[in-house]
């Protein structure tokens, strides 16, 4: 096939690859029998991977499983992975053998590879070997988990918590902005007791801070690594201390905490792990397009809606429409939340499912996890600052609507009772009349003390009107 490929050679003989590229054999019979490579592994993925070769590069130096002439290059190769460097060597689609054996052996071979040509051997000759070397005192089978978890952890750590502190953040501004705003508030959507558009805001904040603790407490449990585990759990092949050092050492590259598994053949039979983090995300997820949902209703209109709040003129919002102005970030929150769910999905099955000594879901449920991390991070950072920091209370709209409630009424129980307060309430409506109207023309109050029990501002706060 003249120079545009070599020769390389696995267990299974011998096959082409392209001249150029780092990877070698089991890669390319990877890419023949899984041909999908626009369905790759992403950044995060492959770069957790490198931090796992180099790590483990390094505590094979120090322990005499390796001699620097072969640790050394392989370390530096991993780093140039690490830097991203060798993206477009990484070609394996996610969809391929449930181990991930396939995606091991690419970052072994291109490792392998580039540390020969460091080395100043040709590519393809395996001096530097993809198994016995840049493989040393791993398997597929721990390494891909080991890549998973770091890769989730700091996903989570310097992706998604921050942007959702910023959400926290700016949700806090407006609570307090709008602290002094009466309005109506829905429950079933029908008219409810008064209460701030701030408290509101605060429930709000509150969830998301309640959300932030559980995805922590998810990301903890992300801190265990199989890695040590090899084959089966065993950690046969491996040296007893190799677990341990190269985890200090992912410590230290990550800048994050990290522990061997308590118990190897948990790690790599079972991914609960993953299916509780997941869990977390999912419901921040929730939590971020329920939020979204109410803040859509609260700035409809901008005439014949809610109307309570403007809303952001982020772009126009139709194409036949002139004038209107659509709620596009919150209704890219709720498409996040739709793709999570479906993430969600993948990862329950997945997680729950393998046979025996192995789960065998391990690629997609890397895949599924970072995108959603991804994803929910980038609609989180998006929705503080594109529409919650450019919201604006209508004031004036408010308080309107709070005289027009019926559910002023209940402020009037204590002191005439259910059944007065509900007449007063009926008839209000059928005449079109506010509470306070009827409730003075009745006869049921004075004026001043209509006045004095349905102050709207009064029945935001606990206690009872007297």
């Amino acid at each position: 096939m003249g120079d545009q490929f070599r020769t390389e050679e696995d267990s299974l003989g011998e096959i082409e690859v392209p001249a150029d590229a780092y990877w070698g054999a089991q890669t390319q019979r990877a890419l023949e029998n899984f041909p999908a490579p626009e369905h790759t592994f992403d950044r995060r993925f492959i770069e957790a991977l490198g931090t796992v070769k180099k790590a483990a590069a390094e505590t094979n130096r120090e322990l005499g499983v390796l001699d620097a002439e072969t640790a050394d290059p392989i370390v530096a190769a991993a780093e140039e992975v690490i830097a991203g460097e060798h993206d477009d060597q990484f070609v394996v689609t996610v969809f391929q053998t449930g181990s991930g054996t396939s995606a091991n052996m690419n970052a072994n071979e291109v490792i392998a590879n580039r540390a020969a040509e460091l080395r100043g051997d040709a590519r393809g000759e395996r001096t530097i070997h993809p198994n016995d070397h840049v493989n040393a005192g791993q398997s597929s089978n721990d390494v891909i988990p080991t890549a998973t978890h770091v890769a989730a952890r700091v996903a989570i750590e310097t992706e998604l918590r921050p942007a959702l502190d910023r959400l926290a953040e700016v949700l806090g501004e407006k609570e307090r902005a709008f602290a002094d705003v009466v309005k109506t508030g829905r429950t079933h959507l029908q008219d409810a007791t008064p209460v701030t558009l701030g408290q509101e805001f605060g429930g709000y904040r509150t969830q998301i801070e309640h959300g932030q603790e559980r995805i922590a407490a998810a990301s903890e449990e992300l801190s265990e690594l199989a890695l040590g585990g090899t084959a089966v759990g065993t950690g046969l092949n491996t040296h007893e201390e190799f677990p341990e050092r190269a985890i200090d050492r992912i410590v230290e590259e990550t800048g994050l905490e990290f522990r061997e598994a308590e118990n190897h053949f948990e790690a790599q039979a079972a991914h609960d792990a993953l299916g509780a983090a997941h869990g977390a995300i999912r419901t921040v997820a929730g939590s971020l397009t329920k939020i979204a949902n109410d803040l859509r209703l609260l700035a409809s209109g901008p005439r014949t809606g809610i109307g309570e709040l403007d809303q952001p003129e982020n772009q126009p919002g139709s194409s036949i429409m002139p004038g209107k102005v659509n709620p596009v970030v919150a209704e890219a929150v709720n498409q996040v939340h739709a793709r999570v769910v479906g993430n969600d999905a993948t990862v329950e099955a997945g997680a729950s499912a393998g046979q025996l000594e192995l789960n065998l879901y391990k690629p997609v449920l890397a895949d599924a996890v970072l995108e959603s991390v991804e994803l929910l991070a980038d609609a989180s950072e998006r929705f503080a600052e594109k529409f919650v920091a450019k919201l604006e209370a209508d004031r004036e709209g408010a308080a309107a609507q709070v005289e027009q409630s019926m559910a002023l009424a209940t402020a009037l129980a204590p002191t005439i009772g259910y059944d007065e307060a509900a007449t007063i309430a009926k008839t209000a409506l059928e005449d079109e009349k506010t509470i306070r109207e009827v409730a003075v023309e009745e006869g049921y109050l004075t004026a001043e003390r209509a006045e004095e029990l349905l102050d709207p501002s009064r029945m935001t706060e606990r206690g009872l009107l007297e």
